[in-house]
């Protein structure tokens, strides 16, 4: 109940700082076009959605990767890792924050992410990122998504430790 409170208290928020029509529509097409991108491994396509400065956060505190190494870490992984990575029951939502440390326009996706591996083990995360534009180009993302529930679904066990 309360992950839903915050979801419509975000999705409220949200809509109170809207994003005007036309430029809206540019940045969701935006995103939907590097998205679609990314589960075709088109590296030439993500790299032309992302500014030359681009910073991405996340999921875990701390995380974070530029333009360059987001490129070969998505092509490493496609080549050894991934078989398949299908975003479903996806969703975009575009706002403009007027003021403050956080102005700008941003486009919200949360999805059903499925992640099929090579060994064959599959993982299904209900994920979120948040992209902050700039000049038609993705400029910083933050994505979050319960890395626990990954490990769990590959077969890891957590163990708690009996001291804290």
């Amino acid at each position: 109940m309360k992950n839903c409170i915050l979801l419509c208290l975000l999705i409220s928020l949200m809509a109170a700082c809207s994003s005007p029509a036309g430029q809206a529509e540019k940045d969701i097409a935006l995103i939907e076009k590097y998205v679609e991108a990314v589960e075709n491994l088109d590296y030439e396509t993500m790299q032309s959605c992302l500014a030359d400065d681009y910073t991405g956060y996340g999921p875990s505190h701390g995380d974070s990767i530029n333009k360059e190494v987001a490129l070969e870490n998505w092509k490493y992984v496609a080549e050894n890792i991934y078989d398949k990575i299908d975003y479903r029951r996806s969703n975009n939502i575009a706002v403009t924050v007027p003021s403050g440390r956080s102005a700008g326009e941003w486009v919200s996706n949360w999805a059903e992410l499925y992640i099929r591996y090579q060994s064959g083990r599959e993982v299904t995360l209900m994920a979120n990122t948040i992209y902050k534009i700039e000049n038609q180009k993705i400029a910083r993302s933050y994505t979050f998504y319960n890395e626990a529930d990954a490990l769990r679904q590959l077969g890891f066990t957590f163990i708690m430790p009996t001291d804290y």
